[in-house]
Parts: C-alpha cells; structure tokens; sequence
C-alpha cells in the first residue's frame, strides 16, 4: 500500500499528525527506546538496522542514541519521504521477496528494529523479517531485537470484537504468537512494554481523551500491564 506517494504522505502526516493518537505512543516509545540502549548497551553504542522502515520514523527516535542506522525497505517512495524528512541513515531498498537481505556490516553491537509490519503482514514476510534479524544477531552477545505489535489480540480494544461479531475487526496477534515467532528464529522475550491502554477511539473522544492518555502514560512504566496493552514492543536476544 505505500508504493505511492499520497500514502506515504498520508502515513506520515496524518497517522503521525501532531498530538494524534500515533504520535502519543511514539513520543513514549522514544522515551522507553532511549533508556532500553543506554541501560543495555554501557560500554558501546549498537548501529540500528531498522526493517520496513517506511520514512524513517524508528530511526529517527533513536537519533544521537545509536552509533549510526540503516534503514531497510521495499518502497522507493517510502525511502524519499525518509530522506526527505532528515532521516540521518543509509537507506537501502530491498526486493519484497527472493533470498533474505543482507544486512549492511558493522562492527560491534547491533539492535534491529520492525515497527507496524508484524500485523499488516502474511507469515512469509514476518519469517522474513526475523531470517534478516537473525543475520545481524547471529549469537545473544551481538545485540537485541526490537519489535512492535500494534494489535494485541488481548488488549482491552479487543472487547469490543465481541460486539461486532461477524464484521470485520482489526488484525491483531496474541502474545504467544509472537513469542513463537520469534522462538522459531532462535530468539527469547527478554522484555515486553505496553505503549497504549485505550484504543484510538478514546484518543477522538473529547470527554474521554485527557484521561486516555494519563492512563496511558502511567501504564507504559508497569511491564505487567503490558499483556492487555493494544500496542507492545517485544525485547529479544538470540538464544545463544
């Protein structure tokens, strides 16, 4: 769907619009992204290699926290609108299916990111996402994995599926999915965050909206929360 250039644009200036819904959870996200490198990696600073990174919204969170970034994707017009927009890294367009892409080499730690691609995809892109993966950690010393679920199937939005029977919902994965997932690739939940207790509807509400995001902001602290979060990011190392 991003292989045009007035969805790119949309995506990036609506889904991501100032004080949105979107760009909530990314501010918090940010915050978590910052602490988790400082706290996991004391002695140096990993090079981010971000997956579908769209225009370079993952990148750009974790600007001065890495040592550099590549950012991998299969739009053309996804990766101008990266560029555009300052994405400080080397962008690299990739084919959407054949042998896995090569990750860019790099000396030290690494930390590889995917944001909003887990949900929106078939099981032959997320393999190929943690086949990528697990070619830039090849052991559990050579950094961390980062991952987002945007649609947890046991999240409170998901109660009102139960209302709506027969038509159709969000797509949504469970936590033991992704778990074996990523436990298919050699790769351990070491960390799960939940970025958002209410859906976005809440967030379009006048008389719920404030707070929606008090609530929000609180529970992002409590790891134990996350299992009912709609929007998780999974922390994993390679097993050995």
């Amino acid at each position: 769907m991003f292989q045009n250039a007035e969805a790119v644009e949309k995506y990036e200036t609506v889904t991501y619009a100032p004080d949105s819904y979107g760009s909530a959870i990314n501010e918090r996200q940010r915050a978590y992204l910052r602490r988790l490198i400082t706290r996991s990696f004391p002695v140096r600073r990993p090079v981010q290699h971000d997956f579908a990174c769209g225009t370079g919204r993952a990148i750009r969170l974790l600007h001065g926290a890495v040592r550099g970034a590549h950012g991998y994707d299969t739009s053309a017009e996804m990766l101008a609108k990266a560029a555009e927009v300052g994405t400080a890294a080397r962008l690299h367009r990739i084919a959407e299916d054949g042998p896995v892409p090569v990750p860019a080499r790099e000396d030290g730690p690494a930390l590889v990111t995917s944001f909003r691609l887990l949900l929106n995809v078939d099981d032959s892109v997320r393999h190929r996402l943690l086949a990528f993966a697990a070619r830039a950690l090849p052991d559990r010393d050579a950094g961390l994995l980062v991952v987002e679920n945007h649609g947890n199937r046991r999240s409170l939005r998901h109660l009102a599926a139960r209302r709506r029977s027969g038509r159709r919902w969000f797509a949504e994965l469970s936590h033991a999915e992704v778990v074996a997932l990523l436990a298919e690739h050699g790769f351990e939940v070491v960390e799960r965050r939940g970025f958002s207790m209410f859906p976005q509807s809440a967030y379009e509400r006048r008389g719920v909206r404030t707070v929606a995001r008090l609530v929000d902001r609180f529970a992002t602290r409590l790891p134990s929360l996350s299992g009912v979060a709609v929007n998780v990011l999974y922390v994993a190392r390679r097993h050995t």
